[in-house]
């Protein structure tokens, strides 16, 4: 999915997102952008590169790797769950149209960021030689694709607005846009961090974002600001992201031009941009069509409901692809280690999503009432079928990188095109049906159903056997269906809202953990 699978590794994929309840933003997911049509070009680059070794990081890649990703995880985690706080009290001061409104236009501000930067900024990350021989023009093609296409959407915005069912979101568009700007500027300072696995300094630039965009709309939202409260919040924090990103970055090189690698870079990321275009589409197929159809009331509780689902993708998965492909890249010849990879991420990964993305679809309805208030209630259905949907999304997004770190690039467009071709009437078809749940529920069928047997089936033909690939999953799927017994079987007997959620919570959690525990030695 967004897919894209750019890795997180160039731009503001994750910055604090003030607005929802998870800090993420609506359908955001800047996880994952390598376009697979330059995989293969990309992957055998990026398994002979010789990156710098990170300031102060000895070890080699090992080191680098563990560290890069302990600082990831800790990032999202820091970000994520302050969203977590910051989304409840805004929740509490706005109305979910205003989340609507804001929707709209981040879903067209995320569109604009799969293609603003042309897709060169990824190559700084994988160029084989000094990328400072690259990064004035990467620069200058970066910056100059955002201010055209700012230009292009503020023209634009009113169309944009009214076919999405908002047209009271014209100006947020206008001036959420200005984002693309920034992204832009600052595209290369941030392939340079993460070239050289500088997740400590990311950590800081990302928490002052945060820290503005959340202090800033909370501020606009209780002085009676509405959607405006969320966009000038978002805004200002991606200016200070931006500034401490030029701030942290290693070097700082000035937009410049060199004609002779023009082709070169567009040839790498043209293909990206087309490839984040579609990953964009999987991603957002539901707030476009869900706000189309059903109007901005709907898309804002679908909004609040998919931030909440993907809270696992956000602080998990997202931490996890920030290092996947380059550590996947470097072992793609050692078919025996990489399957021993494979089986141990699905069952890190299983462990610690699945039984989050089932409390929070078994415990949704009080969840929902006691966190947000009993005007966010009618999310309560939908964040039931979208839990499921985040659950997938995490094992897609796995078997993406593992399939670009293998040069599989049709096999990533088949299933990313199947699944989109399904997305669009699916969604379409649930809504007309059943309303927002309905389209909740059409998206998760079609992950579970179809999305992820083709990426298990890829990988397989990949050579990376599914026996092998999924041979340590037992225990976290049990770990689950201990989970349901016990919540199901005491919410019988707890009534209760607040009860319900701390009691079966509780319980819940702690079976789980008792079944999980030796999943430890694995992460060890």
């Amino acid at each position: 999915m967004a897919g894209r699978h750019r890795a997180d590794t160039t731009r503001h994929a994750d910055l604090p997102r003030p607005a929802i309840g998870t800090g993420e933003a609506v359908g955001r997911h800047r996880a994952g952008a390598i376009a697979a049509t330059a995989a293969t070009a990309t992957v055998t680059a990026t398994a002979t590169v010789e990156q710098p070794e990170p300031a102060g990081q000895g070890g080699g890649l090992g080191t680098a790797v563990r560290r890069g990703l302990g600082l990831s995880l800790l990032n999202n985690a820091l970000v994520r769950l302050g969203g977590v706080v910051a989304g409840i009290i805004i929740a509490r001061l706005l109305v979910p149209e205003d989340y609507g409104v804001f929707a709209v236009a981040l879903v067209v501000l995320n569109a604009l960021l799969s293609i603003n930067e042309l897709g060169v900024s990824l190559a700084i990350v994988r160029w084989p030689r000094d990328p400072r021989e690259i990064a004035p023009t990467v620069a200058t093609l970066s910056i100059c694709g955002s201010v055209m296409l700012y230009l292009l959407t503020f023209a634009a915005a009113p169309t944009v607005a009214a076919g999405l069912g908002a047209p009271q979101a014209t100006t947020i568009i206008r001036v959420l846009a200005f984002s693309m700007i920034l992204d832009g500027a600052s595209a290369v300072p941030a392939a340079l961090l993460t070239r050289q696995f500088q997740q400590g300094r990311r950590l800081v630039a990302d928490l002052s974002g945060f820290a503005v965009s959340t202090g800033a709309t909370i501020a606009l939202a209780l002085g009676g600001h509405g959607a405006w409260s969320l966009a000038i919040g978002y805004l200002l924090g991606n200016i200070a992201t931006t500034v401490m990103v030029w701030v942290m970055a290693p070097d700082r090189p000035r937009p410049g031009w060199d004609g002779a690698l023009v082709p070169e870079l567009l040839g790498f990321g043209l293909p990206l941009a087309g490839s984040s275009l579609l990953v964009f589409g999987v991603l957002n197929a539901g707030n476009v069509l869900v706000g189309a159809e059903l109007g901005a009331l709907a898309l804002g509780f679908y909004t609040l409901a998919f931030n909440l689902s993907s809270w696992p993708v956000s602080v998990f998965s997202l931490a996890v692809r920030r290092v996947a492909l380059a550590a996947f890249a470097r072992i793609a010849d050692d078919r025996d280690a990489l399957a021993e990879g494979v089986a141990k991420s699905v069952a890190l990964l299983l462990a610690v999503t699945l039984p989050v993305c089932t409390m929070l679809a078994l415990l949704a309805a009080p969840l929902i009432r006691v966190v947000y208030g009993g005007k966010w209630a009618p999310a309560a259905e939908v964040l039931m079928w979208l839990a499921v949907l985040g659950a997938a999304r995490v094992m897609a997004e796995l078997g993406y990188d593992l399939l670009v770190a293998l040069a599989r690039s049709r096999a990533v467009f088949a299933i990313q095109g199947i699944w989109l071709a399904l997305l669009v009437p699916g969604v379409i078809v649930g809504a007309r049906l059943d309303g927002v749940r309905g389209a909740a529920a059409a998206q998760a069928l079609i992950a579970c159903a179809v999305v992820l047997p083709s990426f298990v089936f890829a990988v397989h033909r990949a050579g990376v056997p599914a026996r092998a690939a999924l041979r340590h999953v037992g225990r976290p799927l049990l770990a689950t269906a201990v989970l349901v017994v016990v919540v199901l079987g005491l919410g019988r007997v707890v009534d209760g809202d607040l009860t319900r959620l701390l009691v079966l919570g509780t319980a819940g959690g702690l079976a789980c953990v008792a079944v999980l525990y030796p999943v430890v030695r694995l992460a060890r």
